[in-house]
């Protein structure tokens, strides 16, 4: 009896023990997996790693594309991350950029985000279309051409513009967040897009209203767009021009020449006086009434200053060399303001070298 109780104590004992050793085991194994997945892990030589999360893709193929890239060290801890983070449902397509040690939980909560690597490119206003495929090129996008090329697709603006041949005038300026890798026809896309976005409902309702059809806005709106970059001075400038198209005086813009110059392959950086008799139906002084189209891709500011004309009898403005300009309703005037802007101005420029 005494043998049978006492094996039966050490049979007990010998079970504690086990479970103890088990349950000790499995706590040393949690405790090191959570420390795995709060552990800052990075196993790629290259200063940064790009993976790219496609489209519909699992999570047994993100966890191998993670491991793949040295970005989280073996499916165990991705499995014990995911798990933990509560992310497996989040998890999103894109390209993600790595350029330091990250714990497998970041790893999943930056893909739950949709934190995804975006490179900036900013268009300004009063561009031209080559001006922003050089943009596009130098910015290291894609070539110039390709950037050209997609501008000549003019199906999203054909029912608002169904004279376009190109999309000058509609790639909206603005800054841009677009992966490594994008078509140029992405791109001019989401300018259109956002172009069309902005030419809200009521400023189309507006040019329908004064007789205005969206090609002659957004001429006119570039025209302003290039004439002046301050804000108070767009209302006057869209004033002076819409005022010459009432009395069917001519336009006479210098932007509208050079415009017609950069078409012809002549544009030297300057305005001659033999440039202003070029025929071009861009060149102003030549025809009558607005270019046949936008020369430039105007900003919101300027394609409402189109629509919105400052209430004001100017016909002339001239620039004062500051950013600013001189506005005048006679000829008179205009001729007084140019003598001391211009004429006096740069005699007293070429006196003081």
């Amino acid at each position: 009896m005494a043998d049978a109780h006492t094996r039966s104590h050490t049979l007990a004992l010998i079970f504690i023990f086990t479970v103890v050793i088990i349950f000790g085991g499995a706590v040393l194994a949690g405790t090191v997996l959570y420390l795995r997945i709060e552990e800052p892990f990075k196993a790629y030589d290259a200063a940064e790693v790009y993976v790219e999360i496609p489209a519909g893709a699992g999570v047994t193929e993100i966890r191998r594309r993670l491991i793949d890239a040295g970005v989280v060290r073996d499916a165990y801890v991705f499995r014990a991350a995911l798990w933990w983070s509560g992310e497996a449902r989040n998890l999103q397509a894109g390209e993600y950029r790595f350029d330091r040690p990250v714990s497998p939980l970041d790893v999943l909560r930056k893909i739950g985000r949709g934190d995804v690597y975006t490179r900036r490119i900013t268009f300004p206003e009063g561009l031209t279309i080559p001006e922003m495929a050089r943009i596009y090129e130098l910015r290291g996008f894609g070539t110039a051409r390709a950037f050209l090329d997609a501008t000549r697709d003019v199906s999203a603006i054909r029912a608002l513009d169904p004279l376009a041949t190109d999309l000058e005038g509609y790639l909206f300026p603005e800054t841009y967040a677009l992966p490594r890798r994008v078509a140029a026809s992405r791109l001019v896309s989401m300018m259109v897009q956002r172009f069309l976005a902005v030419y809200t409902e009521p400023l189309r309702a507006s040019a329908t209203a004064q007789g205005l059809s969206h090609r002659q806005v957004v001429a006119l709106a570039s025209l302003v767009e290039k004439e002046t970059a301050k804000p108070e001075e767009r209302p006057m400038v869209s004033a002076v021009y819409r005022n010459r198209l009432k009395i069917g005086m001519p336009m006479q813009a210098d932007p509208t020449v050079v415009y017609a110059l950069l078409l012809a392959g002549r544009y030297d950086g300057n305005i001659h006086r033999a440039d202003l008799a070029l025929d071009s139906p861009y060149n102003t002084y030549k025809h009558p009434g607005l270019p046949p189209g936008p020369i430039a891709s105007p900003g919101k500011a300027s394609l409402e200053a189109a629509l919105a004309p400052a209430a004001v009898p100017y016909l002339y403005f001239v620039s004062r060399n500051d950013g600013s300009h001189a506005f005048a309703e006679t000829l008179a005037q205009h001729n007084a303001n140019v003598r001391t802007y211009q004429v006096l101005f740069f005699r007293q420029q070429r006196q003081a070298r």
